[in-house]
């Protein structure tokens, strides 16, 4: 049975945005796995509290994310 987990940063996306991203993940496995493991392909996704999540040793939080998602070529050391 096919499982996959996702973790992001608590708020980062809508509850419509997660089920989207449930399907189109679950999509994507069926691609390569075939259609009759659709039933048995698990995804699930955890929300991370914000400030709790460490990229290169530096904790970022939903602020952080909004600038990636807007296009910031920071770094998180530089956050």
């Amino acid at each position: 049975m096919p499982y996959v987990d996702i973790k992001l940063i608590e708020g980062v996306f809508s509850e419509d945005e997660i089920k989207k991203l449930i399907k189109d993940v679950t999509d994507v496995v069926v691609s390569f796995m075939g259609e009759n493991l659709r039933s048995y392909t698990v995804v699930t996704v955890q929300e991370v509290k914000s400030g709790s999540w460490g990229v290169g040793g530096q904790a970022i939080g939903l602020e952080e994310v909004r600038a990636m998602q807007a296009g910031s070529t920071k770094k998180a050391e530089e956050f």
